[in-house]
C-alpha cells in the first residue's frame, strides 16, 4: 500500500509532546491541529504507532477530507472517496463517532447515518451487490468536521490508547495513562534523576515514568483492532513491530522512582499496577502523608495530581493541603516540581508564582501545569545524583 495519512487525537495543550513522539518513529508531519497532528506513513506506521506512540489517544487512518455544507454534499463526497482501498466486500463498518465544531452541519447521530449510507452505496457500485453480511474484520469509521471542513477516517486502535493494560484497579480521580506520559515527557526528567510523586493514587505517574526511562512501549502487550486488518496492514508488520518494541527495553536499568499516597488500600493498588505493567520492582510504593514528604537526596523530580476538590466539602479541605503541599516543597529546595491541578487558588496557597504554567485538559475539566524548575544539578555532582536508588524510608 503507498504511504498514508494518520491522524492521532491527544490532550489540548500536549501537541508538541505527541508531535516529538511522531518524529521519533521517523514519519512526516502534515498537520498541528489542537487536539491532533496528521502525519505521513507507510502501512507498517500503523502497527509502529500503536505499540510505540505514548501520548496519542488513537491512531487513525484517514480515508480522506473535503468541505462539506449540505448533507448531500456530506452524502455525496463521502460515496466519492476510495473506499474500495480501505474496506473488503466482508468489512464490518459502522461510523463509531461523528463530532463537529462550528460547523453548517451540527447533528452528530444524522451525521452518522449519511456517512454510513454513503459507504454503503459506494461498496455496491464496486462489489455488485445490494446486501452485505459484514461478516469480517471489524473497521469502526470516525468523523469529524470542523468550519464545515469534514475528515473521515478509521479507528486502528479500537480501544482507547490509554489502555495499556496494566491498570485493573484506580483510585479516586485517577489521571489517565496518556495525558500522564505527556506531563512526563513535558519535563527535563530522565531515568538517572529522581522522581516522587506524593499523591500517587493508583500509581500512573510512577509507572508511566518508569516505563519510558525502562523504554518499555505501552502498547507492546495490548491488541488492536488493526490486528485484523490484513489488507491494509501485514500480521508481518506487527510482528515486527513487537520484536522492535521487545528489542529496545533496557532490562538492566536501575531507577529512583517513588509513589506515596495517605491511604494504604490505594498504595496496594498501586504496587499490584506497577507489577502488571512490569515496573514493580523500579518503584518503591509507601503510605505516607504529604506532611512527611522528605528525600535525602537532591536535585530531584516531583511529578504529582493532588486532589482537586471537586466537591465542596473536600474544596473547603484545599488551602490546609496546598499549603501543607508548600511546606513539604521547600525542604526540598533543590527540586524542580511539577503540579497539575484544576484548583484556581493552587499558586497562592502555594506560596510563590510557577515558572512556568501551562494549560491542559484532564478529560472535561480545565486544569493548569504548574511547573517550579529547580536549579540544574552540578556537573561534578551528576554521577553522584544519579546514583539515588534507595528511597527514604
Amino acid at each position: 500500500m503507498k504511504d498514508i495519512e494518520l491522524i492521532a487525537p491527544c490532550h489540548f495543550g500536549l501537541e508538541s509532546v505527541l508531535k516529538r513522539e511522531i518524529l521519533d518513529l521517523g514519519y512526516e508531519i502534515v498537520q498541528v491541529e489542537d487536539g491532533r497532528i496528521t502525519y505521513r506513513g507507510d502501512a507498517a506506521a500503523i502497527a509502529r504507532s500503536n505499540v510505540f506512540i505514548r501520548t496519542a489517544e488513537r491512531i487513525m487512518v484517514k480515508v480522506g477530507g473535503f468541505t462539506a455544507r449540505s448533507f448531500d454534499e456530506l452524502f455525496e463526497k463521502t460515496k466519492a472517496l476510495p473506499w474500495q482501498d480501505y474496506l473488503t466486500e466482508d468489512s464490518k463498518f459502522w461510523v463509531s463517532k461523528a463530532s463537529t465544531k462550528n460547523s453548517t452541519l451540527y447533528s452528530a447521530s444524522d451525521i452518522q447515518s449519511i456517512v454510513k449510507k454513503a459507504i454503503v452505496e459506494k461498496m455496491k457500485t464496486i462489489y455488485h451487490v445490494n446486501w452485505f453480511e459484514e461478516s469480517g474484520a471489524e473497521y469502526p469509521i470516525r468523523v469529524f468536521i470542523n468550519k464545515d471542513v469534514v475528515s473521515i477516517a478509521l479507528d486502528s486502535s479500537g480501544v482507547s490508547l490509554h489502555k495499556r493494560g496494566y491498570r485493573q484497579l484506580v483510585g479516586k480521580a485517577p489521571i489517565s495513562e496518556t495525558l500522564a506520559a505527556a506531563l512526563i515527557l513535558l519535563t527535563p526528567w530522565n531515568k538517572d534523576r529522581i522522581l516522587v510523586d506524593p499523591f500517587c493514587g493508583s500509581g500512573t505517574f510512577p509507572i508511566e515514568a518508569a516505563m519510558i526511562g525502562a523504554r518499555i512501549a505501552p502498547g507492546m502487550h495490548r491488541t488492536f483492532t488493526a490486528s485484523d486488518w490484513e489488507n491494509l496492514v501485514t500480521n508481518t508488520d506487527w510482528k515486527n513491530s513487537a520484536a522492535e518494541a521487545e528489542d529496545q527495553i533496557l532490562r538492566d536499568v536501575k531507577m529512583s522512582i517513588q509513589g506515596y499516597d495517605i491511604d494504604n488500600s490505594i498504595v496496594k493498588c498501586a504496587m499490584q499496577n506497577a507489577a502488571a505493567a512490569g515496573v514493580g520492582d523500579q518503584i518503591h510504593f509507601q503510605q505516607r502523608s504529604i506532611a512527611e514528604l522528605s528525600h535525602p537526596k537532591k536535585y530531584g523530580f516531583i511529578i504529582t495530581n493532588p486532589p482537586y476538590g471537586e466537591r465542596l466539602e473536600e474544596r473547603e479541605e484545599l488551602p490546609g493541603l496546598y499549603r501543607m503541599m508548600a511546606e513539604s516543597f521547600d525542604r526540598l529546595d533543590t527540586w524542580s516540581k511539577y503540579i497539575i491541578t484544576s484548583y484556581d487558588e493552587a499558586e497562592k496557597y502555594l506560596g510563590r508564582k510557577a515558572t512556568k504554567n501551562r494549560k491542559i485538559y484532564n478529560g472535561m475539566i480545565k486544569a493548569y501545569y504548574y511547573q517550579y524548575l529547580g536549579p540544574k544539578p552540578p556537573k561534578t555532582n551528576k554521577k553522584q545524583g544519579a546514583s539515588s536508588g534507595d528511597s527514604n524510608i
